[in-house]
């Protein structure tokens, strides 16, 4: 079973298994619970999976004030430190693979490889964000979010009422701020850690057009795995694929 555990004080951590360290980072205004299923069985395959809840998530605080990329990376490079043996494979959800990247360029000896799960392509639809922020509104009709959720986040046939649920509106300016600091410029072209661009098939996040765009950056520090039917939410639509194309690339990672 999961416990939680709080590191330096102020980050609030989910711990789930033993082995080798797996670090899940959410989506934007997301918390980690989001992964609740994934997390289950990527530590039944032999892992420890850390889940730290982003600053104001949980029991997560930190000053959200002037918040960076790599205030946040520092987050997760004290919760490697601490919980998963000094290295870890970090896996960053949407928003979380700014933090995933910031991490390995400011920590490499700490993060032995980094999953961009359904990363946004450089250039994104202005209608994609206007859909988040709906989505995210409790106070909009039920009717309303959903249609946004299912734009932005869920493939078709895909239900998208559980994430209803789950979002944290309040913190959308301070990690949008953050976003920027330092600019995907300074990151997006370089890794230290091998690279898995795990894409989700219909994610308008992520077009066809845009499927070779971290390969072409990174050369052979970086491979592609596309997930069929699954959006932007990717990790609820395809639990399984998701949990196990992870694994298996961890399997092929030096030690």
């Amino acid at each position: 079973m999961p416990e939680r555990v709080m590191v330096d004080g102020c980050i609030d951590v989910i711990v789930e298994g033993e082995g080798d360290a797996v670090v899940l980072l959410p989506s934007s205004q997301r918390g980690s619970d989001d992964f609740d299923v994934v997390a289950a069985r990527i530590a039944a395959a032999g892992h420890r999976v850390l889940r730290p809840q982003p600053r104001g998530i949980g029991a997560s605080s930190g000053s959200l004030d002037g918040l960076t990329l790599h205030a946040l990376a520092a987050d997760v490079a004290a919760t490697v430190r601490t919980l998963g043996g000094g290295r870890a494979v970090v896996v960053g959800h949407a928003y979380g693979h700014y933090v995933a990247r910031v991490t390995d360029r400011n920590y490499p000896e700490l993060v032995r490889g980094v999953v961009m799960a359904a990363a946004a392509s450089a250039v994104i639809d202005p209608a994609l964000p206007a859909a988040l922020d709906c989505a995210a509104d409790a106070a909009m009709p039920e009717i309303v979010r959903l249609a946004a959720l299912r734009l932005a986040f869920f493939a078709p046939g895909r239900d998208p009422h559980a994430w209803l649920d789950g979002w944290y509106p309040a913190l959308a300016g301070a990690y949008r701020s953050a976003a920027q600091v330092p600019p995907r410029s300074i990151w997006s072209a370089t890794a230290n850690a091998p690279v898995l661009d795990l894409q989700a098939a219909q994610d308008p996040w992520r077009p066809p057009a845009s499927r070779s765009e971290v390969t072409d950056a990174l050369g052979c520090k970086a491979s592609v795995v596309l997930v069929p039917n699954a959006s932007h939410a990717l990790f609820p639509e395809q639990p399984a694929a998701v949990a196990d194309a992870i694994i298996g690339w961890i399997a092929g990672l030096p030690r």
